[in-house]
């Protein structure tokens, strides 16, 4: 993806929280020669052979799956807050923006099934559950139902390649406006908008 420089974030252990903490990616491969997108959580693991992957599975449904491993590479895509920057805040004439945060995951696909399958739908479910009040477990799941779901799904490791981060937060800026952003979004109030905030001052003193 385009990132300028200013925006490109290097801290590969901050990338990897931040792929922790905003699971949810798309998915996106060729299918027939055109492209597809698939919205599945993807979870960033170590596998046996001691490489970071992403794991994820899709609904045997989804064609998608069918011409994965032929894909020479695939891509996955992760959100995280963003929200509009006015121009009304800086103290010189400009043109608003965007901040936001974004990565990009490429890899090589290679699908799952059996145990290794059942075993990372458990660590999905554990650590989706965990705050649950009444969790749902794999080892309370009867076999003949867990049986037939996993029928129902194909499971993969995407085997990463190359890890692109966009941490767009106005490092551009001087400290006056860099300031005068910061407080215009903790006035707006919103959930992005706060959290754009935090990064910034993490980011940008």
């Amino acid at each position: 993806m385009y990132i300028p420089g200013h925006f490109k974030q290097h801290n590969i252990e901050e990338v990897k929280s931040f792929l922790k903490q905003n699971s949810f990616g798309i998915l996106v491969s060729q299918v027939n020669g055109k492209p597809w997108a698939t919205h599945i959580p993807l979870e960033l693991e170590v596998n046996g052979e001691g490489k970071e992957v992403l794991v994820g599975h899709t609904s045997r449904g989804n064609k998608q799956w069918k011409d994965l491993e032929q894909n020479e590479e695939v891509l996955a895509i992760f959100n995280g807050p963003h929200t509009y920057i006015s121009s009304s805040w800086y103290d010189h004439e400009n043109v608003p923006t965007w901040n936001y945060i974004a990565v990009h995951v490429c890899g090589k696909i290679r699908t799952i099934e059996g145990e290794e399958l059942l075993a990372s739908l458990k660590r999905l479910i554990d650590k989706y559950e965990a705050r649950s009040q009444h969790p749902v477990t794999v080892e309370a799941m009867s076999e003949r139902f867990l049986e037939s779901e996993l029928r129902g799904i194909v499971g993969f490791e995407l085997i990463i390649t190359d890890i692109q981060a966009a941490y767009k937060l106005s490092q551009n800026r001087d400290l006056k406006n860099k300031t005068k952003i910061i407080s215009e979004l903790e006035n707006r109030g919103d959930s992005d908008s706060l959290k754009i905030a935090e990064h910034m001052k993490s980011y940008n003193g």
